[in-house]
C-alpha cells in the first residue's frame, strides 16, 4: 500500500512531520486516545498539509517509538508498526488497535492522563468519559452496575403489567435476578432502577414538543403542545408514542378494495427510533434527556451519547452497521417484551419502514447524525407539501410491491432453513404454516400449533420436538411458550 492510499482510506489518523523525542506527549496522547476509542494510526514523515517530508532515520525512529510506548503508556496498548518507502523517502505508520483494557494512560512527567478522541483532536478524558473507560475495561456496562436502591422499596406495576400482556408470563422477583435487574441481595442494578414506576434516576426523562412551523424560532407561538415525562422506561416509551400519535395526522384514500392509510410518519419507524433513543442513550450523561421535537416537515429525536463504539454515523453505511448495545441489560428486557429485535441494527429497519410507505420518495429518507456526545434521528413528514389529490395510487402500488417483496424474501429465507430437515413434505408444509402465522417474534404454544395445522395434541407435540431439536424454535418467557429462533447471519 502507498502512503497516499492509506491517507485516502483511513478515517482516524494523525500526521507527524517528525518524531518529537523531547515532547513525546505530542504524539503519545493520540496513541492513548486511539486505544481508548475505535483505534487509529499515526503517520510519521507527513506534515499537517500532507507534504511528504520523510524521516531522516526511520529505523532509529521505530526503536524510539517502541521504547516510548513501553515506558510512558499504562497499560501498553497493542500496536502494529510498519515502515514504508515512497519516492525515495521513508515513512512509519503506527497502527493503534482499539483496546480491551481501558483506560490507557499517558504516564510521564508526573502525569497520568487518559486521552479520548473528539473530532480530529486528542483531549484529556473528563470524569464521565473516564468512568465509561473504566467500565469498559472491566467488561461492565452502566446498566449492569449494582445501585444502592433496594428492590423492595420500589414498585414495578407498569413493567409487570406490560411484561404479562406482551409475553403471557408473570415477571417474578426471581426473574429480576435472572434478568440482571437486581442482585442476590435485593439491590437493584441501574437497569432495574430505570424500570421502576417512580424511577430514582432523575435524569431519565423524556421531553416532547410539537412546534409551530419549521423551527423553534418561528415566532408566532412557542409551541402547539409540550409535555415532560418521567418514570419507568416502559412508561416513557408509551408516553412518547402517545404524544406523537396525538400531534401527527393521518390521511387516507379510497381504493377499489377499501382504503389506504397515509400517516405522516410510519408508525414502526417512530417506534424503532424512540426505542433506540431510550435503550441506547448514555445514562452517564447527567442533566441531559431524550427529546422528541415535531415540526411541520419533520420529527427530530435526540438522545444523549454518540455511537457506542465512538464512530460517527455519518461516516458509515447505515445498512451495514453492526448492533452494539451500550445498555445490554435494558435491551434484553425490552427484547423479551418484543419492543425490539434481538439482532441487527435499527437503522436499516427504520429506512425499510419508510420505503414501504405510500408517499415515500428519496428526499424523505430518514437522516442519522451523531457527535461524540449526542445522537439525532430525523424522520421526515411523508405528507408535507403534497396536495391530497396528488397522493397517487402508483405510490400505493409501489409500496405494496415493496412490502410483498420483503415478505417473499423472509419466506424464501425460512424455506432455505428447513430444506435440509429430515422430515416428510407434509411436515415441512406444517412448519411453513406455523412460521407464516407467527413469524420471528410472536410467541406461540402447542395449542396455537394445533389450531394452525389442524394436528391433534400428540402429533403437535412431536412436531414441536422436531423444531426444538433442529434449533428452529426456542423457549420464550412463560411455561410452554416458544418463538422461532434467530437465523445466523
Amino acid at each position: 500500500m502507498k502512503i497516499t492510499d492509506f491517507i485516502g482510506e483511513a478515517t482516524e489518523y494523525d500526521k507527524k512531520e517528525m518524531l518529537e523525542e523531547r515532547r513525546p506527549r505530542s504524539w503519545l496522547k493520540s496513541v492513548s486516545a486511539f486505544a481508548n476509542g475505535i483505534g487509529g494510526a499515526l503517520i510519521f514523515g507527513v506534515s499537517d498539509d500532507e507534504t511528504f517530508v520523510g524521516l531522516m532515520d526511520a529505523r532509529a525512529a521505530s526503536e524510539k517509538i517502541s521504547e516510548a510506548i513501553k515506558i510512558k503508556m499504562d497499560p501498553i496498548p497493542q500496536v502494529i508498526m510498519e515502515n514504508y518507502t515512497e519516492a525515495g523517502k521513508d515513512f512509519i505508520i503506527l497502527k493503534v488497535l482499539p483496546g480491551q483494557e481501558t483506560p490507557y494512560y499517558y504516564v510521564a512527567d508526573g502525569n497520568r492522563i487518559a486521552y479520548v478522541r473528539v473530532g480530529n483532536e486528542s483531549i484529556p478524558a473528563d470524569a464521565t468519559a473516564l468512568k465509561r473507560l473504566v467500565l469498559r475495561g472491566t467488561n461492565m456496562t452502566y446498566d449492569s452496575v449494582v445501585s444502592s436502591y433496594m428492590l423492595q422499596d420500589f414498585s414495578f406495576t407498569k413493567l409487570r403489567s406490560v411484561y404479562r400482556m406482551r409475553t403471557g408470563a408473570e415477571l417474578t422477583d426471581s426473574d429480576f435476578i435472572s434478568f440482571e435487574l437486581a442482585d442476590e441481595s435485593g439491590k437493584l442494578t441501574n437497569a432495574g432502577a430505570l424500570l421502576a414506576d417512580e424511577s430514582p434516576m432523575r435524569h431519565s426523562r423524556l421531553f416532547c414538543t410539537c412546534w409551530y412551523g419549521l423551527d423553534k424560532a418561528s415566532g408566532i407561538m412557542d409551541a402547539l403542545d409540550d409535555k415532560e415525562y418521567s418514570g419507568s422506561l416502559v412508561s416513557l416509551l408509551q408516553n412518547g408514542t402517545e404524544f406523537v400519535k396525538n400531534n401527527t395526522k393521518k390521511r387516507w384514500k379510497k381504493t377499489g378494495t377499501g382504503r389506504v392509510e397515509m400517516p405522516e410518519y410510519p408508525e414502526q419507524a417512530v417506534h424503532e427510533a424512540l426505542v433506540n433513543a431510550l435503550i441506547h442513550r448514555d445514562y452517564m450523561e447527567i442533566g441531559s434527556e431524550v427529546h422528541i421535537d415535531i415540526f411541520d416537515d419533520r420529527m427530530e429525536i435526540y438522545s444523549p451519547g454518540g455511537m457506542f463504539d465512538g464512530s460517527i454515523v455519518q461516516n458509515l453505511d447505515t445498512d451495514y452497521v453492526a448492533s452494539k448495545r451500550r445498555n445490554p441489560v435494558i435491551a434484553d428486557i425490552f427484547s423479551r417484551m418484543h419492543f425490539m429485535e434481538r439482532r441487527g441494527s435499527g437503522f436499516k429497519k427504520i429506512k425499510a419502514d419508510y420505503r414501504r410507505a405510500v408517499n415515500y420518495r428519496k428526499e424523505v429518507e430518514p437522516l442519522f447524525r451523531s457527535t461524540p456526545t449526542s445522537f439525532f434521528v430525523t424522520l421526515y413528514n411523508l405528507n408535507y407539501n403534497i396536495p391530497i389529490e396528488k397522493t397517487g395510487l402508483a405510490e400505493e402500488k409501489q409500496a405494496f410491491n415493496v412490502e410483498k417483496t420483503g415478505l417473499q424474501e423472509e419466506k424464501q429465507a425460512f424455506e432455505t432453513r428447513i430444506a435440509g430437515l429430515d422430515v416428510t413434505a407434509p411436515t415441512k408444509g406444517n412448519i411453513m404454516k406455523i412460521y407464516q402465522k407467527f413469524g420471528d417474534n410472536i410467541v406461540f404454544s402447542r395449542a396455537d400449533v394445533m389450531k394452525v395445522t389442524g394436528l391433534t395434541a400428540t402429533p403437535a407435540t412431536e412436531l414441536m420436538r422436531k423444531l426444538r431439536n433442529n434449533g428452529l424454535i426456542e423457549s420464550a418467557a412463560g411455561r410452554g411458550k416458544y418463538r422461532f429462533s434467530e437465523t445466523q447471519d
